[in-house]
């Protein structure tokens, strides 16, 4: 079966002034559309290889473009209009097992972000910054990815998009401003749903 884009679970425009509708439109319907064509088809190609040369000529593909299929997948449900703003519940951390463990592990929320921020900004060239369970001590803990690597050390819980087509329209080359911003628009409802997903044993 291929592997399709998936829908946004809100409009393009859902997300400003955070994140602007120009960015959104770019990053759905043409990165995340270009990684979906070229899995499809390095999975078409895999399928029809013939040697162990040819299906390793095709991991770096795989790789790439699955990772990418997988972030961006759950990175549109990772967002939701800002509460700030009246539109939704972004931004909103509701009292609850995920707010719980966010201060058992960094303290405070706004120590949580600090830290996050600093983590993510950190990334030389492209990638992502995650906050992730262990599932060996059911602990939370922030993470890089590079490129479009998929994160699986951990369940992922949140994962920011630091590409450059991810802010650059909006945000320049100011990544802290980026960082600072996407707060606002951070589904905590979903990352709870992960993360007691995660407790339970998924690895989502």
């Amino acid at each position: 079966m291929s592997n399709t884009l998936p829908d946004l679970p809100y409009p393009y425009d859902a997300l400003e002034p955070f994140i602007s509708k120009q960015i959104m439109e770019l990053h759905h319907k043409k990165h995340h559309q270009t990684y979906v064509n070229a899995l499809n088809a390095a999975e078409q190609a895999y399928a029809k290889s013939s040697t162990p040369r040819e299906r390793i000529a095709l991991q770096s593909a795989l790789k790439f473009n699955g990772g990418g299929h997988i972030n961006h997948s759950l990175f549109w449900k990772n967002m939701a209009p800002s509460a700030a703003e009246g539109k939704g519940n972004g931004g909103v951390l509701r009292d609850g097992p995920l707010k719980t463990a966010i201060e058992e592990s960094f303290g405070t929320l706004d120590a949580f972000k600090k830290e996050f921020n600093t983590t993510t900004a950190g990334i030389q060239g492209s990638g992502w910054g995650w906050l992730g369970l262990n599932p060996t001590t059911k602990r939370l803990e922030i993470t890089t990815t590079a490129n479009q690597d998929p994160l699986l050390t951990h369940v992922p819980i949140i994962g920011v998009d630091i590409w450059e087509h991810a802010f650059y329209l909006q945000y320049l080359n100011v990544k802290a401003d980026y960082l600072n911003a996407i707060w606002n628009v951070i589904n905590f409802d979903e990352a709870e749903k992960r993360y007691l997903d995660g407790k339970a044993g998924s690895r989502l």
